[in-house]
């Protein structure tokens, strides 16, 4: 009996002991995936056809319930599953894929799983990215996160994959058709380009230059501190020597000398200067005010030649010249959004030093978006200890925000941008920074829309005080009304990032941020004077099923649609900043309200100069935005989507970074803009179809004359979905941020005001040709020294093979060609491309600047 027991109880511990080992999850290294774009044309309607294939090489199989994968992409909804998993879109663009209950993934298979989706998805940017898998037990506890390392997406090659759909008239960008766009350029002698960027109003040129073997000394007029320390630190770095300003009445030979005097070019006198190089090698800048100087100062840079910037201590030799220069307009500024990926303190540095180099004089500065919150806020320590983290979560989490743009499961992982913040003594020395180089920075806080991550962290205050009992400090900045049943969706898809504008806590926490900032910027010793607050996308559907909003409502007659609550919050909003002797800024949002007829008109309550909008929106039907607001009486900022936004990919091709909801934006678009008559510059779709002003345009509102004064200046933006890093950032803006500050800078072009179609075609495509010229030939290498060098684009060559010769070309005059004829990538080395010729073979080729800077390889089309 003993004998039986002991056989008995040996396999009763033996099952319970195998039936509760941990069965070990796979890792990392055992799962491979890999997702395609199978087409985008399949269907009457903008869809798209994808699959995903999952490989587990793992030994263990993977059975439903015990994995989840987890991504971010583009919002699409899906509109067909997968037949054995479901894909859901839980939040923003944060995505996860369930396996269904007959999909055991099999150690040593793969599955793949089709699915459809809305509109459509053209770039390796659009695909699914930051994939991670969570597995858990039994119970349903997650046991492990398992960031996939072995992710690949399969080339976009067929149309049916790079096509938006049937009815997309963009070509595709392949050798041939960038042989035939570049045809109508030509080189230009670089002593007919434009002897700097911006254009100067006014240039005299003696054809005689001088050399400076030394550091020239740097003299100042007493006022003028700052922009004479700024000078010698440059030559300092040019010369390899220690140069000391000196403070001085007169300019001497063998120095530059920087003084202010009534100076005015083209009736403008701020912001505008006199530079006079001469022969006895003494340099005057002369300003109309400090700007004015130091405007100045970045004129002589630009006449610097690249050899002595990438040669310190070399003989520096400039052209004997004279320089009468002012903007054309007074606002000139560049967005950089750190919200949706994070830019280092560094990083935006450097950008600084970009614009104050090309003359930009207001950086918008997006510190707060659904996605993060980037700055420390005294009083509300859990904007940055909650808002400005993402790793994975659940969505009502008030620990952390959920991924976004592919950041990844945690937080602080090398490589992502998901996380991060600027302290106080960052933003105050960002501040100084760029006041030193007489930038503005303006900043934006976004209410009441695109507050998601403001609402999250003062959830997560709200439960903390709540678990301690004290209701009045739990709500003292609350932001939602707890029982609002709205549904609606805002345009990166959140249907939860909308302050309560009928909570008074709003307005309390609204306060404080703005003192916290304005706090920030007197410890800077710089005057805050305008304050963006966003203010945009707040979606139909807002508030209207809000108890507090609709009770708000009752008591304001005047308010029939719960879309004018935004006007309310808005009138807020300024009173608030007006007490604080603040101007206003904000997205047009801010200036239009919903007549009886529900048609969005611009509001007359703001139409008094203290509210600025910011105009984004070109886009067909509102192609007259900001020329109906500065009718209206606005001061209108234009940031036109079609031109001004960097962050819109430069072209079709699927390797090029970026959004194209817009279109796509070249350096080209942000060069050819017309301020007063914006109309002669859209000339196609975001599809690509052609647009013909006269018609298309025909019935909407023309800027009057009386008004024109009301366009205050022209602002370009990068949005930050797509960039990672300040590399992205940098090949982002370079070239495009170049056209832009010729055309805020520089005077109207001839072709603005011409009349005729086919002058003003012929007008632009010169002025143009000049243009590309100038980046090829001196802008783009420029860039490889300048500040220690930026990740500017070169955009491929053109390149067709017609009867076995080989043509080619560039689309910046003074770029160099080489290539290969054996499938190989081209190198400097490679054989140098300078007339058609004969070859065979596969040809593979890469445009070179001066420096050695290349372009991506593009192969050559037979046709």
């Amino acid at each position: 009996m003993k004998k039986i027991y002991s056989i008995f109880f040996g396999l009763a511990v033996t099952l319970l002991l195998t039936g509760c080992a941990k069965v070990s999850n796979p890792t990392a290294d055992d799962l491979v995936i890999s997702w395609k774009v199978i087409s985008n044309e399949y269907f009457e309607s903008p869809r798209v056809k994808a699959r995903f294939s999952i490989t587990n090489n793992s030994a263990s199989d993977l059975k439903p319930g015990s994995w989840e994968l987890f991504y971010n992409q583009m919002p699409r909804d899906v509109i067909v599953q997968p037949e054995q998993a479901e894909i859901t879109r839980i939040s923003g663009d944060w995505y996860k894929l369930v396996p269904g209950g007959g999909l055991v993934l099999k150690a040593g298979e793969t599955v793949e799983l089709e699915y459809e989706s809305q509109a459509f998805i053209i770039k390796e940017t659009d695909s699914p990215l930051g994939l991670y898998m969570v597995f858990y037990d039994k119970t349903g506890q997650q046991t492990s996160v398992e960031v996939i390392k072995n992710y690949t997406i399969d080339a976009f090659e067929r149309p049916e994959q790079i096509n938006r759909h049937k009815r997309d008239a963009e070509p595709i960008p392949d050798g041939a058709i960038l042989y035939d766009q570049n045809l109508q350029l030509s080189e230009i002698a670089e002593e007919d380009l434009p002897v700097i960027v911006p254009s100067p109003f006014s240039v005299q040129k003696s054809g005689q230059s001088i050399q400076f073997d030394a550091a020239p000394k740097v003299l100042y007029q007493k006022g003028l501190e700052n922009e004479a320390r700024y000078l010698a630190a440059h030559l300092g770095q040019l010369s390899g020597t220690s140069v000391s300003p000196m403070e001085s009445n007169a300019s001497e030979p063998g120095s530059i000398y920087l003084s202010i005097d009534k100076v005015s070019v083209n009736n403008v006198n701020k912001e505008a200067y006199r530079l006079s190089i001469n022969e006895n090698k003494s340099i005057t800048i002369t300003g109309s005010d400090n700007a004015g100087v130091f405007y100045g100062i970045q004129s002589l840079t630009a006449l610097t030649p690249i050899e002595s910037l990438s040669q310190p201590q070399a003989p520096v030799s400039l052209p004997v010249i004279k320089i009468d220069d002012a903007p054309r307009f007074g606002f000139r500024s560049l967005h950089i959004d750190v919200a949706r990926n994070f830019q280092t303190k560094e990083t935006v540095k450097k950008m600084l030093d970009l614009m104050a180099h090309y003359k930009l004089n207001h950086f918008m500065f997006i510190l707060s978006e659904d996605e993060a919150w980037r700055l420390e806020i005294d009083a509300l320590p859990e904007l940055t200890e909650i808002g400005s983290k993402r790793g994975h979560t659940i969505k009502a989490s008030t620990d952390i925000l959920h991924p976004a743009y592919g950041s990844g499961p945690f937080p602080d992982a090398p490589g992502t941008y998901g996380s991060g913040y600027y302290t106080r003594e960052d933003f105050i020395e960002i501040l100084q920074y760029a006041r030193d180089r007489h930038i503005t920075v303006i900043p934006t806080i976004n209410l009441p829309g695109h507050s998601r991550a403001a609402i999250r962290a003062m959830e997560s205050r709200y439960q903390k005080f709540m678990a301690e009992g004290n209701e009045e400090k739990a709500n003292e900045f609350r932001l939602i009304d707890p029982d609002d049943q709205s549904v609606y969706s805002g345009a990166q898809s959140f249907d939860d990032n909308i302050v309560c504008v009928a909570r008074e806590s709003v307005y309390r926490f609204y306060e404080t941020v703005i003192d916290a900032i304005i706090g920030m910027y007197n410890e800077a010793g710089i005057p805050l004077e305008l304050f963006h607050t966003g203010g945009d996308e707040v979606p139909e559907g807002a508030w209207a099923g809000s108890p507090l909003c609709l009770e708000l409502m009752k008591s304001m007659p005047e308010i029939t649609d719960p879309k004018n609550l935004q006007a309310v919050f808005f009138q807020r909003a300024v009173e608030i900043l007006k007490s604080k002797g603040l101007k206003i800024g904000g997205w047009e949002e801010v200036g239009l309200f919903r007549n009886t007829e529900g048609k969005l008109i611009p509001n007359p309550e703001f139409a008094n100069g203290d509210v600025i909008p910011w105009v984004w929106n070109n886009l067909g039907q509102w192609a007259d935005l900001s020329y109906r607001m500065a009718n209206a009486g606005y001061p209108v900022v234009m940031c036109d989507v079609s031109n001004f936004y960097l962050d819109l990919a430069y072209s079709k091709d699927p390797k090029e970074p970026g959004l194209y909801w817009g279109g796509f934006v070249n350096a080209r678009s942000t060069w050819q803009f017309a301020p007063y008559n914006s109309f002669i510059t859209n000339l196609k779709s975001g599809m690509g179809h052609p647009i013909d002003p006269e018609q298309a345009y025909a019935g909407l509102e023309r800027l009057r004359a009386e008004n024109a004064g009301n366009i205050v200046g022209l602002q370009a933006q990068l949005w930050g979905e797509t960039i990672k890093g300040n590399e992205m950032l940098e090949y982002y803006a370079l070239p495009k941020m170049i056209g832009f500050a010729e055309t805020a800078w520089a005077k109207e072009r001839p072709w603005e005001k011409q009349k005729n179609v086919d002058v003003r075609k012929k007008q632009m495509d010169e002025g143009w040709n000049i243009f590309a010229n100038t980046l090829g030939k001196r802008e783009l290498p420029k860039l490889s020294k300048l500040f220690g060098g930026y990740n500017y684009r070169i955009p491929q060559p053109g390149s067709v093979i017609e009867n076995g010769i080989l043509n080619a070309n560039v689309e910046y005059p003074g770029l160099t060609i080489r290539y290969t004829t054996d499938g190989s990538e081209p190198t400097i080395q490679s054989t140098l491309y300078s007339s058609p010729t004969e070859v065979s073979g596969e040809v593979k080729l890469k445009a070179f600047d001066k420096v050695g800077r290349s372009s991506r390889t593009i192969s050559a089309v037979i046709r």
